[in-house]
């Protein structure tokens, strides 16, 4: 199309070495850039990958037991790569009727999907979920409201198939006060019994939520590994949902592990976002080692659709929780519950990668990833 013009060029060989040197420099640094996310892909299909407080579309407390997940959710599940989440069939003041009609809900996807979904009793089951390519479904309460004040119905929790509980939940309980209760009672002598309970029947002790004073009882009370399964470092953001970094190091000191959440209180106000997710993490590997770390999203698997109808939901949600008084400073209309750059089945790929890219190695993303809390249900569940 344009005729051809020729130009003279002389370069110096100085300059030529200098046009080498850089070519290789380029070359280097595309394999720099190319060589984490292929390490840290293998890294992931390797990985026990656990959310510790997470699951497939929609709050089963909420499901109608006869009515099945979509499909689309089905396939998100799969596809996430995730080998396992601790799955909330009961929370906050539920009764026994409320956890019912969840777990009713869980066993029926479980029966109707045994290509997709794996019942998580005993350690061993997350190594079939991950060899399966299934999502395990890890039966846990975000309170234990459901006993009451008789110990001896955390028999029958247990029986339900639960394995991991918490002790309370923002509020004051019978076992021990939460993060939001107007004063801090701690740990109740009934509290000290059901972690005791606990322990022997094989249920993992959960202090997510709990008031300062509380999970330093419990600390002093357990015998065994406890954990946080979704949490933030109060040293990062001071919030009443994150813990301080004493109760880090006494949680990891005892083989524990604090799940980071992707939730609005890892930053004082706005979106939470990748980088404070990271934040968050590396704080906790600062003070507590990369064993006592590990992921809690607290959030659904499937991507999330903000569209008007979700908008108004998303405030309803925050209004109905604000009206019973178990709403954390921070939840806000306008804050969403998720982190933007890890909406998505592969989040937690996403964040190894950027792990990587800060030079975390390999085998530390492995442990955050799963490796710690499946080394602690290990050492926690029975049989």
């Amino acid at each position: 199309m344009f005729g051809a013009v020729r130009v003279k060029v002389t370069i110096d060989r100085r300059r030529i070495l200098q046009l080498g040197l850089a070519g290789l420099a380029a070359c280097a640094a595309r394999r720099r850039a190319a060589g984490p996310r292929a390490s840290t892909a293998a890294a992931y299909r390797r990985a026990f990958v656990i959310d510790a407080l997470s699951g497939p579309d929609g709050d089963p407390r909420e499901r109608d037991p006869e009515a099945l997940l979509w499909d689309p959710g089905v396939a998100d599940a799969v596809a996430s790569g995730i080998t396992a989440v601790n799955l909330t069939i009961a929370a906050v003041d539920d009764d026994w009727a409320t956890m019912e009609k969840a777990a009713a809900w869980a066993d029926r996807e479980l029966a109707a999907r045994p290509d997709a979904f794996l019942r998580i009793l005993a350690a061993a089951d997350l190594r079939t979920a991950k060899t399966s390519g299934r999502l395990g479904l890890i039966y846990g309460t975000e309170s234990l409201a459901m006993i009451g004040e008789d110990i001896d119905k955390l028999d029958a929790v247990h029986a339900r198939g639960v394995r991991i509980a918490q002790l309370t939940y923002n509020l004051d309980g019978a076992l021990g006060t939460g993060c939001l209760a107007a004063e801090d009672r701690g740990l109740t002598e009934l509290g000290r019994a059901a972690i005791a309970r606990m322990e022997r029947l094989g249920i993992t002790v959960d202090l997510a939520h709990a008031s300062p004073k509380t999970v330093d009882g419990a600390l002093a009370a357990a015998t065994g590994p406890v954990v946080f399964s979704h949490t933030g470092c109060a040293a990062v953001n001071p919030h009443p949902r994150n813990v301080s970094d004493a109760a880090l190091r006494a949680c990891a000191d005892r083989g524990g592990v604090a799940g980071i959440y992707f939730m609005p209180f890892l930053r004082a106000a706005g979106q939470p976002m990748l980088d404070d997710v990271i934040h968050h993490l590396e704080h906790v590997i600062d003070v507590a080692g990369e064993d006592g770390a590990g992921i809690g999203t607290d959030g659904a698997i499937s991507t999330v659709v903000v569209d008007d109808q979700f908008r108004e939901n998303h405030r309803k949600f925050i209004r109905t929780r604000k009206a019973k008084g178990v709403a954390a400073p921070g939840e806000d209309e306008n804050v969403f519950m998720f982190v933007p750059e890890l909406n998505t089945p592969r989040k937690l790929e996403t964040l190894a990668e950027r792990l990587s890219a800060r030079g975390h190695r390999d085998a530390r993303i492995e442990k955050i990833l799963g490796g710690n809390f499946a080394r602690v249900f290990g050492d926690t569940w029975r049989g």
